[in-house]
Order: structure tokens, then sequence, then C-alpha cells
């Protein structure tokens, strides 16, 4: 028994500090100090939420620019052992697992770059043009994947090029400190912004 109670003591000591206490106060602060971020860095326009600037999701109007690729999956409602394909599903991140091999993928991206050429896309495709991320939920695009896009979304809203462009271009968001990450768009900002400029 000697042995048995400082053990007992010492576990619900930590299980109170570590699983009560620590999360509650980290909750706390970030909840005082990034309000914002904590409660999902949600997007509101004339007060409604319309997303949420970490996920991704599909936007299928040609007034829009459009995100990268989705391999997020959902159970499928006609047979619970099978899924079918879900864009942006949050409960379900994942990519597709699909080797470079694999002519699931070959397809696929031979489909998408086909349907861009179709909505009236020319020049080389950037990779996030047609290739999905790990987690299938990515809201940005590269700057040149939004450049190609700038056209046919000022065609579909009458608007001029150089106006889409200049909105591009104030919404970029650079690598942190000039080095780490990529040049990016969030795709829900810069739609949003365009719904500002230019509204249905």
């Amino acid at each position: 028994m000697s042995h048995i109670r400082p053990a007992l003591v010492m576990l619900i000591l930590f299980t109170i500090l570590t699983g009560i206490i620590y999360p509650l106060s980290l909750t706390g602060l970030a909840g005082a100090i990034l309000a914002r971020e904590a409660e999902g860095s949600l997007v509101e326009v004339n007060g409604q939420r319309v997303g949420s600037s970490l996920i991704g999701q599909t936007f299928v109007s040609e007034r829009y620019f459009h995100g990268r690729p989705s391999a997020t999956s959902a159970p499928d409602p006609a047979d619970a052992t099978k899924t079918i394909d879900a864009p942006y599903n949050a409960g379900n991140s994942s990519g597709s697992n699909l080797g470079p091999i694999a002519q699931k993928l070959a397809d696929r991206l031979k489909e998408d770059g086909e349907a861009l050429r179709k909505a009236g896309i020319a020049g080389p495709l950037p990779a996030d043009a047609i290739t999905a991320s790990a987690s299938g939920l990515d809201p940005h695009i590269s700057p040149a994947f939004a450049l190609l896009q700038v056209a046919s979304v000022a065609k579909a809203r009458n608007l001029s090029e150089t106006k889409v462009k200049e909105l591009l271009d104030a919404l970029i968001e650079r690598p942190l400190l000039g080095l780490f990450g990529e040049p990016r768009v969030n795709v829900l900002r810069l739609n949003t912004a365009l719904d500002r400029l230019s509204p249905a």
C-alpha cells in the first residue's frame, strides 16, 4: 500500500494538471490573445459566416476563382463499406494516396486539365491547378494558378482584367519573414473581396 498510494496520488494530480488545468488555461489564453483564430478563423460577409480561411471549399461559378482539387471522401450513403468523393470534407482530411503510376490518378489529372482548358484557361498549368494537397483541405492556390483564372473571372463579372489582377496582387500572402513558405492566395478571401468589388 505504501507504493500504491503515492502512485495513485501522482496519477490523480497529473490527470488534473495535464488533462484539465493545462488544456483549459491554454484554451482561455488562445481565446484572449487570438480570439478569431481560436474560433476557427471564420470569414463573415454581411454578418453571415461563409466559411473558414483555413479550409478550402468548392466554387463552381465562373464568377469565382477556383481552388485546388480536393481528394477527401465520405461514406457512401447507399453502401457504408464504400466511399464517395466529398471535396473539402473537414471530417475526413486525407489525400488520395495514389502513386505516380496509378491509372486512376492519371485519368483524374487529365480530366481536370481538360476541364480547365474548356473553362478558357490557357498556358502551362501549375501543379496546384490539378493536384490535391495532402490534407485535401488546402484553402490556398499559387499566384500563378490564380493569375491563369483572371481573364475568365473578369469576363464573367464584366470587369477589366487589370482591376481583377490588382485585387489579386493585393491579396497575395508573402512568405513569413520573406523566408518561410511560398507566396499564396486564400481563395475564400479573394472571392469575398471580388463580391465586394462586383456584387452579384
